[in-house]
């Protein structure tokens, strides 16, 4: 059954009040009614009567809700549309150039290589979208005001491009070599700013990613302004997305944030083509509608913008809404194919299906019906509604514009189920492409896919800059341009750590007081920004709510239970601590707005977002990985880490692969400190590199929730705490029968220290005990000077500084509370045999103690570990690690923990 033969109570937007009319006379009167206190009364007194009647029939019990969305037509009615301020004609022209311009890079790389793909509808059916920001409303920084933030769809990459070769910002050289970064310098496939440092701003290819962090953003620029550390009023962030995309949990994770702190700063504006990567979006629905009851539901202002102008003159016809009525019973898979299809094809099978509609088109040729736009197309409706966006105050606003993907392709994608993976056309098919954009190519050029660029005395040349120069310049753009900031000596903010003299503290409370002490300094302290995730109490962080607050927008317009304490929840316009509730995902978004205010804002600030680990790089990995592509500086502080030092939260909660994940970021320094001094030491050095030098680096930081002894740091091992290894005992036995290095890191260390001691007194085992800070470091160094020395094959050869720690034969055992292969980064860079033990498998709940003999990473375990591997190397006889089992209690029959 076609949508057009199906009942109507099957279809959206169709209402059984609308099904089932008995006095049919009785509603004309209240429609009519309504129309008489419009004309008389404004729109606004028609909204306050109806507002009343929604209120007095949810009273009475008659329905529980209204639907969350309005007819399918236009938001703003033609009398209350905004005069498009441009030169349509132009713009029309400029937009065909940039589609082709957009479509021939593409299609050339493709035709020369084959494999490099890239995409050409998305574009198509967004340049509209584009090109009324471009020259009206996205604005760059100039003199003392910043400038609008826009978060690109990443499909349409090659329409960013396209504009950019027009304003003379890129060559044709690099439009030839697009996706071939490598070999020819090309442009990156999608919005890299890692890759196009001075292009991007922000990289949008996970799909999903974008809209968070546009939300974020531009509740950052709010902070900013609260906070007294930036003029952010007057910017706003954009964000072009696509209807599919908003399938994506981060895609609508935070919109009630967004309307809770009254992001009028913000728009969003949804490329609503109907189509996903392989068909329609909501074949047998309506996206559009969906859309608009879910942003509503959030709190947002929603424009739609469905129809072009050219509908107008009908709707004015259309005194019964007779294409309302087929509009609400057609779902976008039929609207799909009427998209794919010409006039003749729309006459049958939408306007002939009922007998208003065909009259209602009758003085229509089929061209023209083929020439009715969708609103996504349209320059005037557009305009409007951006406008509107930025007129509109109090609440974000999101656009839904309705657009054809693959617009102007014709037969060879528009509107098609394979319009997104279109890469390649023929000669017909592009000369058909260039006849429908009247574009000035020759058969010749059309062949030869040549790019074009109008003379730079042309109205369109000056046209274009007049209107950018308007704007502020430029965009997109990427600065990193912002000031320094100082960071205080170490020893004046962490002597506690650097002289511990064995005072009993954790890793995490020994990170709270460094954080606690840069916070009053007077340069660095305002530029940082805490960051939880609704963790605080847990890490002892309670103390910031009365030293710094928490940032509010609306202050705090409650007394909060526990005001009568020291250390109450105190929410503040100024606060300085981003409390973000539970959402990983959100609080980490808001950490990379901080980490990348450098360049967004001018603005350095050191954001410190401290979670538990186990849902760090495991919950939101994507977006680490996006904040490392823009470039972000700051610290990740993984909490409660390790697989036995959490003791009682189980399976889930324990992380074992944090450390693993991270070594995989190319600009992630990934550290775990076993002592208050190692970590004051990382931090100092992350916080010089990221705030004094301007590296384009960010840290990752495990510290644990396990009280102990912290020993004092003696002189002259800060410089290899940070290289990623510092000897930091030696035990020496008379008539030793063996030796071995024993590395350790965070929680194990000290379980590391005591098994030396144990294979001193109980089996005369001389060891030198090693602080592993980053196994991470280590390899990245050891693999960039075998690289180094691979290369220069006639220069003296370079050593590591893990081969300048580990020289010798002797055999090395590395225990960690993380999986084998963390410490395994290093293996195949050591000359000696290596054995590591580790957390493999599921955690589970029980004491440090028990949980530890569980995994084999007990100082029992690692004892009996080195004597097996002083075994394997010769030096003592194979029955000392049957005496060890013995000794030890240790059932050999029992199954390694990855198998119970």
């Amino acid at each position: 059954m076609s949508a057009r033969d199906a009942p109507l109570s099957a279809l959206p937007g169709v209402h059984r009040a609308e099904r089932e009319d008995s006095d049919p006379e009785e509603t004309r009167e209240w429609l009519d009614a309504l129309e008489a206190v419009v004309r008389t009364g404004g729109h606004e007194r028609g909204l306050f009567l109806l507002k009343q009647l929604e209120t007095q029939a949810q009273q009475m019990g008659i329905v529980a809700h209204v639907p969350p969305y309005s007819a399918y037509q236009n938001t703003i009615p033609l009398e209350q549309q905004r005069p498009f301020a441009g030169d349509l004609a132009i713009e029309e022209r400029l937009t065909a150039i940039m589609r082709w311009n957009a479509l021939a890079m593409v299609v050339r790389a493709n035709k020369a290589y084959g494999e490099l793909g890239g995409h050409i509808a998305s574009y198509a059916s967004a340049a509209e979208i584009f090109e009324v920001g471009f020259n009206h409303f996205f604005r760059a920084a100039g003199g003392d005001r910043g400038g609008d933030l826009v978060f690109f769809q990443p499909h349409s990459a090659p329409g960013v491009y396209a504009r950019a070769f027009l304003e003379g910002r890129l060559t044709e050289a690099q439009l030839a070599n697009y996706r071939q970064e490598v070999r020819g310098g090309g442009l990156s496939s999608y919005p890299h700013p890692w890759l196009m440092p001075d292009f991007w701003q922000f990289p949008t290819g996970s799909m999903g990613l974008g809209p968070i962090s546009a939300i974020y953003q531009a509740r950052f620029m709010r902070y900013l302004e609260s906070r007294g550390l930036a003029a952010t009023r007057g910017r706003r962030v954009w964000g072009v997305f696509g209807d599919g995309e908003m399938d994506e949990p981060e895609s609508v994770g935070a919109l009630t944030l967004a309307a809770r702190e009254r992001l009028d700063n913000l728009t969003f504006v949804i490329n609503c083509n109907l189509q996903r990567l392989d068909g329609p979006v909501r074949g047998n629905g309506q996206i559009i509608q969906e859309l608009e009851g879910l942003f509503t539901g959030a709190g947002w202002n929603v424009i739609k913008v469905l129809w072009g102008s050219d509908w107008d003159p009908l709707f004015a016809l259309d005194t019964h809404h007779a294409l309302l009525r087929r509009f609400a019973a057609t779902v976008d898979g039929q609207y799909q194919t009427l998209g794919a299809n010409d006039g003749a094809y729309n006459q049958a099978h939408f306007f002939d299906l009922d007998p208003e509609l065909r009259a209602l088109v009758a003085h229509l040729s089929l061209a023209e019906i083929d020439a009715l736009k969708r609103g996504g197309h349209d320059f005037r409706k557009l305009y409007s509604a951006f406008a509107a966006a930025v007129a509109h105050e109090g609440e974000p606003t999101v656009i839904l514009a309705k657009t054809k993907k693959g617009y102007g392709m014709g037969a060879a994608g528009q509107s098609r189920m394979t319009s997104h993976q279109q890469k390649k056309l023929d000669s017909d098919a592009l000369r058909d492409f260039r006849d429908r954009l009247a574009l000035p190519l020759s058969d010749a050029d059309v062949d030869a896919m040549r790019f074009y660029r109008p003379p730079e005395d042309s109205r369109e040349m000056q046209y274009l800059r007049g209107r950018r120069a308007e704007l502020g310049g430029f965009l997109p753009v990427r600065r990193t341009d912002a000031p320094a900031v100082a960071i205080p000596e170490l020893a004046n903010y962490a002597a506690f750590a650097l002289r511990a003299d064995g005072h009993q503290m954790s890793t995490t409370t020994a990170f709270v007081r460094l954080l606690g002490n840069l916070l009053k300094d007077k340069s660095l302290g305002p530029k940082i920004v805490p960051i939880v995730a609704d963790e605080a109490r847990t890490f002892g962080m309670a103390n910031l709510f009365r030293q710094v607050g928490i940032y509010s927008p609306l202050g705090q317009l409650y007394e909060p239970e526990d005001a009568s304490s020291m250390l109450y929840y105190r929410e503040t316009t100024d606060g300085q601590l981003l409390e973000e509730g539970i959402t990983e995902a959100g609080a980490l978004a808001s950490w990379t707005s901080a980490a990348t205010a450098y360049s967004a804002h001018g603005i350095a600030m050191l954001p410190f977002f401290i979670y538990y680990s186990m849902f760090g790089f495991q919950r939101v990995g994507d977006l680490i990985w996006a904040a490392a592509d823009q470039r972000a500086r700051g610290f990740l502080i993984g909490a409660t880490a390790g697989r036995t030092t959490l003791a009682g939260e189980g399976l889930q909660h324990q992380d074992g692969s944090s450390h693993v994940a991270a070594a995989t970021v190319p600009n992630c320094r990934a550290y775990d400190p076993a002592f208050a001094y190692e970590l004051a030491v990382i931090v100092d050095h992350g916080a010089r590199a990221m705030m004094e030098r301007g590296d384009d680096v960010f840290y990752y930081v495990t510290v644990g929730n396990e009280n102990y002894a912290q020993p004092s740091m003696r002189d002259g091992v800060a410089h290899d705490i940070v290289k990623g290894m510092y000897r930091f005992s030696a035990h020496a036995v008379d008539a030793a029968r063996g030796h071995v290095r024993l590395l350790g890191s965070g929680a194990i260390l000290r379980e590391v220290i005591a098994a030396a001691q144990m294979l001193a007194d109980d089996w005369r085992v001389a060891s030198d005990v090693f602080s592993v800070t980053s196994f991470a470091e280590l390899a990245r160094d050891a693999r960039e000077v075998e690289r180094d020395n691979r290369l220069h094959p006639g220069r003296a050869r370079r050593r590591s500084h893990l081969e300048a720690c580990l020289q010798g034969e002797a055999p090395v055992l590395a225990a960690t509370d993380y999986v084998r292969a963390y410490p395994q980064l290093i293996a195949a860079y050591l000359r000696a045999p290596m054995t590591v033990l580790g957390t493999d498998g599921f955690g589970r709940s029980d004491t440090r103690a028990e949980l530890r003999a569980f995994f084999e990473v007990s100082r029992r375990d690692i004892t009996i570990a080195a004597l097996d591997a002083l075994a394997n190397d010769g030096a003592i006889e194979r029955s000392v690690v049957g005496d060890a089992l013995a000794r030890y209690g240790v059932d050999p029959q029992c199954a390694p923990s990855w198998m119970r």
